[in-house]
């Protein structure tokens, strides 16, 4: 067992995310780094932006506390966090944004050890974390969602790792997922993860999936996402077919509808999307899928998805009629 398993107790650990989540939020209250609703929100009154940055901070803090373990993991997480929390406070250009989550696709890559492969492999990797960090940033509208949706991720991997150091991060990484639902899983939250919580999660996310499909060359990995990616792409997939700018905040995601048009309780609905993918994560963790199985997996959730998502925008049609 590492030496600061032994040093550092996760109580304690919980205790300072929490104290760092308090001062947050006098700073952001004094800042007044609010999130205000707009027609396009799914929440009714101004709360905290930016409770995601404890995820930054819980890195920075495994990273201090056991050698410098991945630096380059973390720089990416460092360096993804503090531009998105920028933007968060006063909005940056697209482009910007853009550079920065390519060059933390590159150092999760280079972290992971995944350029040792081939190029024709790495090529479609970066194009994938890319898009994972995006679609993290676009599901990240309801209550809990993002807490509860990668919870359903990451206790697949800490029951399946044998790695002690990666096993540490994960749960120093679970233990500020349970602190930020402490104040976000709520009716009425007390904060929101901001596209610093969005972004950041996504690169921890998407570091341990690469660095597991590179340790065990199984890409069934790939399916822990499945849900999310079906999601954002059919959406993006509808709102280019309805002539919408696709990086526009919109209200068109089927949590979206289910939450908004449909009036179910964003807890509700985020536990449902969590327990689909935990359910989806733990047959894939415990069978041999193969890229065939891989490939039915996502052909059954497109399919079941579109059908649930057309006969929900009717019921909301006929409500609204």
């Amino acid at each position: 067992m590492p030496d600061t398993l032994l040093s550092v107790n996760y109580l304690l650990l919980a205790i300072i995310l929490l104290a760092c989540m308090f001062v947050y939020f006098r700073l952001a209250l004094r800042f007044r780094i609010i999130d205000k609703p707009n027609e396009r929100s799914s929440h009714f009154r101004p709360t905290i932006r930016g409770g995601g940055i404890i995820f930054p901070v819980v890195v920075l803090l495994y990273f201090l506390l056991n050698s410098f373990q991945y630096p380059w993991f973390a720089l990416a997480v460092l360096a993804s966090g503090a531009v998105s929390f920028i933007d968060d406070i006063r909005g940056l250009p697209r482009l910007l944004r853009f550079g920065v989550h390519a060059l933390a696709a590159c150092l999760i890559l280079f972290e992971a050890g995944a350029f040792t492969l081939p190029v024709l492999l790495v090529i479609p990797a970066f194009i994938f974390i890319v898009g994972v960090i995006n679609a993290f940033n676009f599901m990240d509208g309801i209550n809990g969602i993002t807490g509860f949706y990668t919870l359903a991720v990451l206790l697949p991997l800490m029951l399946t790792e044998t790695d002690l150091a990666n096993l540490e991060l994960q749960a120093f990484i679970g233990v500020a997922l349970l602190v930020f639902l402490l104040f976000n899983a709520r009716k009425k939250a007390k904060c929101f993860a901001g596209d610093v919580g969005s972004v950041s999660i996504a690169v921890i996310v998407l570091f341990l999936l690469v660095q597991r499909i590179v340790v065990t060359n199984d890409y069934k990995y790939l399916g822990f996402l499945s849900v999310y990616l079906v999601e954002t792409g059919l959406t993006i997939i509808q709102r280019w077919r309805m002539g919408e700018r696709i990086f526009e905040a919109h209200r068109r995601h089927m949590y979206q509808v289910m939450s908004n048009e449909m009036g179910w309780p964003h807890l509700l609905v985020a536990v449902i999307y969590a327990l689909i993918q935990l359910g989806i994560n733990m047959l894939l963790v415990n069978s041999d899928p193969g890229v065939i199985g891989l490939v039915i997996l996502f052909a059954v959730l497109v399919l079941a998805y579109i059908p649930i998502k057309i006969a929900l925008l009717k019921m909301v049609s006929v409500k609204t009629s």
